[in-house]
């Protein structure tokens, strides 16, 4: 058994590299070790009730679900997460949107996870081959693994990009424990959400700062913001900040200079503008089509 700042020394030294799966999962003792101590938590949350939270508000960039053990301010994140059961309070009062319960998603960093307390979540597990432009409708080869349960003790190792699960509610309140990556450009990471039944991607479920102060700027119209997309939807290294260049401009266009736009980017070295811009196509020349029909009630 260790306390907290016995695993915070240990990550923070030489012998802890999570930019690999490897390196990540060397930190399985230590994390098991920091698991069998059965008052750090509490002592931990006894600490911030008394200060109100304070510093909580101060470093917490998630939701109430989270408590930050250790900020993401280098190589790994340290956090606990609460998972209440279907019966309990807060998900009867906010339904299970917040805990991502049922959702099939996987996620934009590597993470360790053990069970701390109650019976776990459990979790229908899939994998896919990683690679996709992240465009949503896009086909992946999903492969079931299995359905199990996030005991105490049990420990997982989910890959970025890799690894999904359909999260189901716990028997009662549980808790796990997790190390996650946190390395350069960690915010441009995307993470999915799937149909499973489809076999797709079908939506992103994250949006980088940057992509909304693009979006506002251009949306204001401002030329700067513009010339600002045109570099970005042609150079930028991030795809998704190259498509968010490209659909922000392509809203500011009237609908024939639009068509252009789409007809252009459909032969983008982006893979994402490809996608979006077949997509835009498609609805515009559906809408054409519509068009040309009367509306019923109506003399033609």
């Amino acid at each position: 058994m260790i306390g907290l700042d016995d695993l915070v020394d240990w990550c923070e030294s030489g012998d802890f590299d999570p930019s690999c799966e490897d390196g990540l999962a060397a930190a399985a003792p230590m994390l098991r070790a920091l698991s069998r101590n059965r008052h750090f938590l509490a002592d931990a949350a006894i600490a911030e009730l008394k200060t109100r939270c304070a510093e909580q508000r101060r470093i917490n960039p998630y939701s109430a679900q989270v408590m930050l053990l250790r900020p993401p301010e280098g190589k790994y994140v340290l956090r606990a997460a609460f998972w209440p059961a279907s019966s309990d309070h807060v998900v009867r009062m906010s339904g299970t949107a917040p805990f991502l319960y049922h959702v099939p998603h996987d996620h934009g960093f590597d993470f360790l996870t053990i069970g701390y307390l109650g019976p776990g979540y459990g979790s229908d597990y899939y994998d896919y081959d990683g690679g996709v432009a992240g465009a949503a409708g896009e086909a992946v080869r999903l492969r079931f693994v299995e359905r199990s349960q996030l005991g105490e003790g049990q420990m997982l190792l989910y890959r970025a990009n890799r690894d999904i699960h359909a999260q189901l509610p716990p028997q009662s309140m549980s808790i796990s424990l997790n190390i996650l990556a946190s390395g350069p450009g960690q915010g441009w990471r995307r993470q999915y959400r799937f149909d499973t039944d489809k076999g797709a991607i079908a939506e992103c479920m994250t949006v980088a700062s940057a992509q909304i102060l693009l979006e506002l700027a251009v949306g204001c119209g401002s030329g700067n913001a513009l010339d600002l997309a045109e570099a970005f939807a042609k150079g930028h290294p991030q795809d998704a900040m190259r498509l968010t260049a490209w659909q922000a401009m392509g809203a500011t266009l009237n609908r024939e200079r639009q068509l252009a736009h789409w007809e252009q980017g459909a032969g983008s070295s982006s893979p994402l503008i490809r996608l979006a811009s077949a997509d835009a196509l498609q609805s515009l020349h559906y809408g054409d089509e519509m068009a040309c029909f009367p509306v019923p009630g109506t003399v033609g």
